[in-house]
């Protein structure tokens, strides 16, 4: 008689990082036999993936972790809010188990005390590219762990460590394993992926038969032979990110940088403690255009930061009109529990945080505006979504997926029909503050 698989509940919170964290653990689940349920009542345990960067997040985590322990009881906490355990205990001492990021043993240990795992899984269950909680066409391809900055306002360095790069030869064998395996689009992504290798002394690794440095600009490179969309998230502004630029014009690597500039004026990005923040960034902008003038620039800011005068907010707005930024998130300055921030003189009161925020967003809207009707009239190759009744959605070049804008593709009874995954060519035949849409290309 075969016993039934045991079966564990699966809460996954935060940002990419944290979902690469949660594949790795549903991956090694069901290597072990593991069954993945999606209901509380229908699951032996359930791991809470948790998020704590800020402090909407750790109350996120908490009643995620609250609503699990009321609905199954049997509870592994792991992630990032897991580095403040003594929080989670104090508001849930019957958890079963409290872990940082990245201790994907720990959680597993936790499992196993509660519900051992089969004497004989069948380990070709798993898919070779492992298990994925992104759709079958894009994945994230994490390259480090942890960071070597000390941001004022960030506490990921006390929760995820110093940086800890993989081999760059680790790295490209599990992106090839993910072409294979169907993937159209690799979003890479880490808390500085810029400084990737720094750790490892940029040691030399094989693959394809050839010598690759583990740094930013190898990666690129290799990845970029690939022949699918790759996409670079969190590359704080070192001046070696001048050398991808070409491998952009030349379609190596798509023409999108995810650059975390958080700030303009050097007086706050020096309270902030902010790498590379002497950098001229808007000289260097031109000169990525100049190079290639595809390049789409996403950014996060921060108003409202202890200490920010009218006149730094106002050197922002300036920045903001002169670099012309394509996609842009910002946050007003919120204490995080831990953040050096916190000690900083200077507090700017909470209806001129959220003024200047409303002043500032009010600023890139027009300008994102802009440029989105700039698009109008193009021909674009977009990568599809999703396909419902007589639209497609998908994203081109420009957009990366959950935090940009999408390309809505009005499908005729006449056109072929798209699928996710597919590449198709559409006319942009109109825009609004966050969107295009389109029509199948004829």
């Amino acid at each position: 008689m075969i016993a039934t698989a045991p079966k564990v509940g699966f809460v996954s919170l935060g940002c990419p990082k944290a979902l690469v964290d949660s594949e790795r653990i549903l991956t090694q689940l069901r290597t072990e036999g593991y069954q993945i349920v999606p209901t509380y009542d229908a699951a032996d345990v359930v791991v809470v993936n948790t998020c704590g960067f800020i402090e909407s997040a750790v109350e996120e985590s908490l009643e995620a972790i609250g609503e699990a322990m009321a609905e199954n009881g049997k509870v592994v906490v792991t992630g990032c809010l897991g580095a403040r355990a003594e929080l989670i205990r104090a508001r849930f001492p019957q958890v079963l188990s409290v872990s940082g990021p990245q201790d994907y043993e720990s959680v597993m240990t936790a499992v196993h005390a509660q519900r051992p795992p089969p004497h004989d899984p069948f380990l070709d269950l798993v898919p070779p590219q492992g298990i994925k909680l992104t759709p079958r066409h894009y994945a994230y391809l994490k390259i480090s762990e942890g960071c070597n900055h000390r941001c004022s306002f960030c506490i990921i360095p006390s929760m995820r460590g110093d940086l800890v790069s993989r081999p760059i030869d680790a790295v490209l064998t599990e992106a090839e394993r993910l072409v294979k395996g169907g993937v159209r689009e690799l979003l890479v992504i880490s808390q500085d992926t810029s400084a990737y290798g720094v750790d490892l002394k940029y040691a030399d690794r094989t693959w394809r038969s050839r010598q690759w440095q583990t740094r930013f600009v190898d990666l690129a490179s290799a990845l970029g032979e690939l022949g699918v969309w790759v996409r670079m998230h969190y590359v704080y502004p070192y001046p070696h990110v001048d050398q991808i630029i070409p491998l952009m014009a030349a379609g190596k690597i798509l023409p999108y940088l995810d650059i975390p500039f958080q700030h303009s004026h050097p007086q706050v990005l020096k309270r902030m403690k902010r790498p590379a923040s002497g950098e001229r960034n808007i000289e260097r902008i031109r000169a990525w255009r100049s190079i290639c003038p595809e390049i789409t620039l996403r950014s996060t800011f921060i108003v409202g930061f202890p200490g920010e005068t009218e006149a730094e907010f106002q050197d922002l707005l300036a920045f903001l009109e002169e670099a012309q930024l394509d996609r842009v998130g910002a946050f007003a300055y919120s204490p995080v529990a831990g953040a050096a921030a916190n000690a900083l003189e200077g507090a700017v009161p909470e209806d001129v945080k959220q003024e200047r925020l409303e002043r500032f967003m009010a600023v890139q809207a027009d300008i994102s505006a802009r440029r989105l009707q700039a698009r109008i009239g193009t021909t674009e190759t977009i990568l599809i979504d999703e396909v419902g009744p007589g639209v497609a959605t998908g994203r081109s070049r420009k957009e990366a997926p959950d935090i940009d804008g999408k390309v809505l593709i009005k499908l005729r009874k006449s056109d072929p029909r798209p699928a996710p995954g597919m590449f198709i060519d559409v006319a942009i035949k109109k825009a609004d503050e966050h969107d295009l849409h389109a029509a199948i290309a004829i």
